[in-house]
């Protein structure tokens, strides 16, 4: 298997963006929300790393842009009441480190991510393990479904392979 995102870039991002994954993962499983500042947190690694681990010209433009078209499109998700803000900055903000090539892979890992990640917190909830966080609010909210877990876990995956079957 070989991606599109080169292992020089994943390297780059994932050092930096794995915390801002982490951090994201626990706050929406605590607080069912996604911090602005950790969305303004992890555009602002693009805008720097990404000057250093992708081309200037034309990828780094074309990723920003990716960002923005993300934006808007999570904003008229997010009007519909389909998503949250939170998912849908995290999502614009995450956009600029996916490699164009890498879109439909993306696609297949989020599917993934989300489906591991809904039963892993549904069988969380019901057993002893939700003693260990009595009081994060994930756990109360019946239906809805802390998405910053399957959506930092899929960032962190995708760079990952990055790393090993990059380009």
């Amino acid at each position: 298997m070989t991606m599109a995102i080169t292992s020089f870039a994943a390297l780059c991002f994932l050092p930096f963006a794995l915390p801002v994954c982490l951090w994201v993962m626990w706050s929406d499983l605590k607080t069912m929300k996604i911090p602005n500042t950790a969305v303004l947190v992890l555009a602002g690694i693009f805008l720097v790393v990404g000057l250093v681990a992708v081309p200037l010209w034309p990828d780094y433009p074309l990723r920003l842009a990716a960002l923005a078209v993300m934006l808007l499109v999570g904003m008229v998700i997010n009007a519909t009441g389909l998503m949250g803000a939170g998912d849908a900055k995290f999502i614009a903000a995450a956009a600029p480190f996916i490699a164009p090539g890498d879109y439909q892979l993306l696609a297949l890992l989020f599917t993934a991510m989300l489906l591991t990640a809904f039963i892993a917190h549904r069988l969380a909830k019901h057993s002893p393990l939700r003693a260990m966080a009595p009081n994060w609010e994930s756990w109360d909210r019946g239906k809805k479904f802390p998405m910053g877990l399957a959506l930092g876990a899929t960032l962190i995956v995708y760079l990952g392979l990055g790393v090993i079957y990059g380009a």
